[in-house]
């Protein structure tokens, strides 16, 4: 029963492992990097987002942040 359960290449699953893997880091490295650079450039919101509890803010600018790089990154190519 156990092998009509499990058909196929048993790489296939490795691969899929790995390309799930591999977008989990790209997406958290993005997110990172956004948070490091709002940290340097608007230090105002994050020190309020901490102080006050309210990560809305935060959030609103970490997004702007990605949409503007993402949209300098299209108009450049």
């Amino acid at each position: 029963m156990a092998e009509g359960a499990f058909s196929g290449d048993p790489d296939r699953g490795l691969n899929r492992v790995t390309s799930v893997g591999v977008l989990i880091g790209t997406v958290a490295t993005v997110i990172a990097g956004a948070t490091i650079w709002l940290l340097v450039t608007d230090p105002v919101t994050v020190a309020n987002a901490v102080e006050d509890g309210e990560v809305s803010p935060l959030a609103r600018r970490l997004a702007e942040v990605i949409y503007n790089a993402i949209a300098g990154l299209l108009a450049y190519l």
